[in-house]
């Protein structure tokens, strides 16, 4: 039988996740508490830390994201202390941890930062590999290199990059939308980058200015632990950087793409092969010499909803997230949304006393600013990090604290096919029905220009390219101000629009 919580080690402030959210948050906690031990519970020997970050305007916000030994964090925080274990059990009632080394650890405030791991297809299927971290980018990259042909299967950040850095491979692409990219871009954007994945790549990578720190020295111990089902951070915007996605023919371009169906079934090689049915070769360009015939035996089959069936190496399962809440449910009764994340309220505190969530893992519950909304990016887990321990530190000596401004506005920068692209407030008219007009400029390789207004007001735009315009269209959706009067001249190349809002 289990006694109470002996108090090994007791902190004010635990938090638990080595992602950005939880690394984020233990930072700003030693910060506000130099005299106080701030624990930071992990699984994995490394963390993400931010660095290099830029506020590129009111809103955007640019950074660079490096893993790092834990003990980086603790020289730069002598208060921090990291543990380097799994979560067992979570206590609420005694604000006490278990981890699984066997240690017990009591909290005063404590802020669960755990992430969210890869919905796989199909799970315990060798032929298919989630890609959420460096360890499965890595796993990745070995599969490529005997690869002739893969699959895969989303819509996603993850999904779009893939498909444009890898050569010398066919890959068949599965989304279940009309167009690519569909949480990032509206039908118009999306053919806008497809043509560029259609163009030769330019050959020359451009340097890359995020440095890496690999985890080869202590891969070994690592690798027993990662095999039993440890799941490691979240991959960054340039994760593939690093990584030569190479299979192994001589070409650099071979995309195919299903659009507007999902996975059906797949079959395995014996499977197939009693199946008796018949496969689909790689479809040819009318240009093209087709690289394989379905004479070609795979040893995965997939068949599709519209009945289509493509052999492969393997499938690549980038279809989202669900955030990781497993280790803290047992005998705690959390309010939990509908996308399966810790509901927090407005100042990140969950259902029960005392406990916080940040990340991935927690679902925004408050009512939220009508340009903003919440998505499971490296952005948004670094504000609510922030400002997690921005409300842990006021609650704890008894004071109020405002709303942090980064929520006002949806507002998040990446790169897409090597163009930087900005997506602001109702970027794609979310949940604005069909009360919305749409303004838009496109130069063909060049920039594409999306302001999304209602009732004369901008609610949203997406920019790719050098467009200059974040800032200007950030103050007009920040304002609000009635833009009727501009009409189509609001996006007009041969007017300056900052001239007007200035």
């Amino acid at each position: 039988m289990e006694g109470p919580c002996s108090p090994p080690t007791a902190g004010k402030f635990v938090v638990v996740g080595g992602g950005i959210a939880g690394v984020t948050c233990a930072e700003q906690l030693a910060i506000n508490f130099p005299s106080e031990d701030i624990l930071l519970i992990t699984a994995s020997p490394v963390i993400k830390a931010v660095t290099n970050f830029k506020q590129v305007s009111k809103v955007l916000e640019e950074f660079d994201v490096e893993e790092q030994p834990s003990t980086m964090l603790e020289n730069r925080f002598p208060n921090i202390k990291v543990i380097e274990s799994g979560v067992k059990q979570l206590k609420s009632k005694e604000h006490c941890i278990l981890t699984e080394d066997g240690n017990q650890h009591i909290y005063k405030k404590l802020c669960l930062c755990a992430g969210a791991k890869p919905k796989l297809i199909c799970e315990g299927n060798p032929y298919v590999l989630g890609i959420r971290d460096t360890d499965s980018a890595q796993e990745f990259q070995k599969q490529l290199t005997k690869a002739k042909r893969i699959m895969i299967i989303g819509n996603g950040g993850i999904a779009l990059e893939l498909v444009y850095e890898i050569e010398g491979c066919e890959v068949i692409w599965v989304i279940k939308d009309k167009a690519i990219g569909n949480t990032f871009f509206d039908a118009g954007a999306a053919e806008f980058l497809t043509s560029k994945l259609i163009d030769e790549k330019p050959e020359a990578k451009i340097a890359q200015k995020r440095t890496r720190y690999t985890t080869e020295g202590w891969k070994k111990e690592v690798q027993a632990r990662a095999n039993a089902g440890n799941i490691g951070s979240a991959l960054g915007p340039d994760w593939h950087e690093g990584l030569d996605l190479k299979g192994t023919k001589e070409f650099s371009h071979k995309i195919h793409i299903e659009t507007m169906c999902e996975v059906k079934k797949i079959y395995l090689q014996e499977e197939f092969r009693i199946s008796e049915k018949k496969s689909l070769t790689f479809p040819r360009d009318h240009h093209d010499q087709s690289v394989t015939t379905d004479k070609e035996i795979w040893p995965v089959y997939v068949e599709l909803t519209n009945e289509k069936i493509y052999g492969c190496d393997f499938i690549v399962s980038a279809t989202g997230v669900t955030p990781n809440i497993e280790p803290f449910l047992c005998g705690n009764n959390f309010d939990v949304g509908e996308d399966g994340g810790l509901k927090v309220d407005d100042h990140m505190h969950t259902s029960l006393p005392d406990i916080y969530a940040a990340g991935d893992i927690c679902t925004a519950s408050w009512h939220p600013s009508p340009v903003w909304q919440q998505m499971r990016l490296w952005t948004q887990a670094r504000q609510m990090g922030w400002y997690a321990a921005k409300c842990m530190a006021a609650a704890s000596v008894g004071e109020s604290i405002d709303m942090d401004f980064s929520f006002e506005l949806f507002a998040h920068v990446t790169k897409f096919f090597n163009y930087k692209v900005v997506l602001l407030g109702k970027y794609n008219a979310q949940g604005l029905g069909s009360n919305h007009e749409l303004l838009l400029r496109c130069t063909k390789g060049q920039e594409y220009i999306k302001a999304v207004l209602q009732n004369g007001r901008m609610m949203g735009a997406v920019l790719i390219g050098e467009t200059d315009l974040e800032e200007t269209f950030e103050n007009l959706i920040l304002n609000q101000m009635n833009l009727s009067a501009y009409g189509e001249d609001l996006l007009d190349p041969n007017i300056d629009i900052e001239d007007y809002f200035d």
